[in-house]
């Protein structure tokens, strides 16, 4: 599910900010000697927080019917956790990252939902939308110096991504087996209720 949302925004930042530039698109973290290795332009989109997105998460269960139209199994909502993405553009000058940055920030914010063209595998079988958020504040337990302290890098401009990916909840359980048995109901009266317990009396010893 990861990887899928990996590729998905890796391609989308590839074939619309950066089409016919040849630039690479890496998913490592860009550490000081990584930075240090760097001779040709690059984007870089690092993972570097996971976590739920709360507000989303439902309760209850959902229904699955069969070809009758009954209940066959019954399974959680999905929870949806928020991939958080560090994207940086490294290149000899300053204005050329610059020029990096606004053409993926144009493309990113044209796309508050990641396209389902470009969902596949587990992603596209569900169905969901992904919502994709970018430049928004971090949360207050979070900083970006924060990041790069434990990178071990220098502050850099970037682009803070935000994916919240739809994940499967565990397996449907099945559903209670359908009752085919005849229902036997039987209507009792005062007089039919008077009538018995003088009989349960004559049989008393």
């Amino acid at each position: 599910m990861i990887h899928e949302i990996d590729e998905a925004l890796r391609n989308l930042i590839r074939e619309n900010a950066l089409a016919g530039s040849g630039i690479e698109v890496l998913l490592e973290a860009p550490t000081k000697e990584w930075a240090a290795r760097r001779n040709t332009p690059t984007v870089n989109m690092y993972l570097y927080d996971i976590r739920e997105d709360l507000r989303r998460r439902e309760l209850g269960r959902i229904p699955e019917y069969d070809s009758d139209g009954r209940i066959a199994a019954r399974h959680r909502p999905p929870r949806h956790m928020k991939l958080s993405y560090l994207v940086t553009a490294w290149t000899q000058r300053p204005e050329d990252e610059h020029r990096l940055l606004s053409s993926m920030l144009v493309v990113l914010l044209a796309n508050e939902m990641m396209p389902p063209s470009r969902l596949t595998g587990s992603l596209a079988e569900l169905g969901l939308p992904v919502p994709m958020t970018v430049a928004s504040p971090p949360p207050e337990d979070r900083a970006f110096a924060d990041v790069w302290t434990a990178l071990g890098g220098e502050l850099k401009p970037s682009l803070d991504v935000v994916v919240s990916v739809p994940v499967p909840a565990v397996p449907p359980e099945p559903a209670a087996p359908l009752v085919t048995e005849d229902l036997v109901a039987r209507v009792v009266t005062r007089q039919t209720r008077v009538a018995m317990s003088r009989q349960a009396k004559d049989r008393r010893p």
